[in-house]
């Protein structure tokens, strides 16, 4: 795979501990407890990719409505009116609830018709789903493995290159509950590291990457003026 073949996390530091990036098409799990900013870090991702290189993205937002998610942003200076032109915001939840009674369509169901409808109009090269785990509850999947893998596949049919939020347990090392770690290409992985009695470090690591000569390492995760940085281990 060539290194044009690659969509950056714009994590400085840690693109070069992936061979440039993730590989274009594949699916990843950003798996993390509360805290460890992976809707920050897969927004991130958009925003530099739409900004740098001109790439078009579609975040889907189950969790935090458009309005709180934007505030987030915006704080976070990663303003999502920067790269309008180029990125979708789509808060899921809403549009469910506005359809609720007008259309007898599952959750599944509206979730594949606006990202099919963004990929036709928008085209977009990387899509964000937050957060994996809210979408399994409300598609009320009957064999979760089996249904999960097929949604899957049916995402790699979009051609774009996919971040899929899942949130983890404190302390647990379950990096999804239905096999995700198996049916994804890539595992990265956000955690919180205690160093002392005072202070907790961010930290992240490639846990797989197929097709990528990859570090397994963790490396600390440090984000400042809206720039995210992966640097060797702070002394402890």
């Amino acid at each position: 795979m060539a290194q044009g073949d690659r969509i950056r996390t714009f994590i400085h530091g840690f693109d070069e501990k992936l061979d440039g990036g993730i590989p274009v098409g594949q699916i990843v799990l950003l798996a993390g407890e509360p805290g460890t900013m992976k809707s920050t870090i897969a927004f991130n991702v958009i925003y530099q990719n739409a900004l740098r290189e001109g790439k078009a993205g579609t975040y889907i937002s189950l969790e935090q409505s458009r309005d709180n998610l934007t505030r987030h942003l915006e704080q976070m200076s990663l303003s999502p009116h920067d790269v309008e032109s180029k990125v979708s915001l789509v808060d899921l939840g809403a549009i469910r609830r506005n359809l609720d009674g007008k259309a007898d369509r599952t959750w599944l169901e509206i979730f594949k018709m606006y990202a099919s409808n963004l990929k036709r109009t928008l085209n977009f090269e990387i899509l964000v789903v937050d957060s994996l785990p809210v979408l399994e509850v409300m598609a009320r999947f009957e064999n979760p493995r089996e249904e999960l893998f097929q949604l899957c596949e049916w995402m790699r049919d979009l051609e774009a290159t996919t971040i899929l939020i899942s949130e983890m347990k404190p302390n647990s090392e379950d990096f999804g509950r239905h096999g995700e770690e198996y049916i994804c290409d890539g595992i990265i992985h956000a955690k919180m590291e205690r160093v002392d009695d005072a202070n907790i470090q961010r930290r992240i690591r490639c846990v797989k990457m197929r097709g990528t000569n990859h570090s397994p390492n963790y490396f600390t995760l440090i984000f400042q003026n809206g720039i995210f940085q992966a640097t060797r281990i702070i002394a402890e």
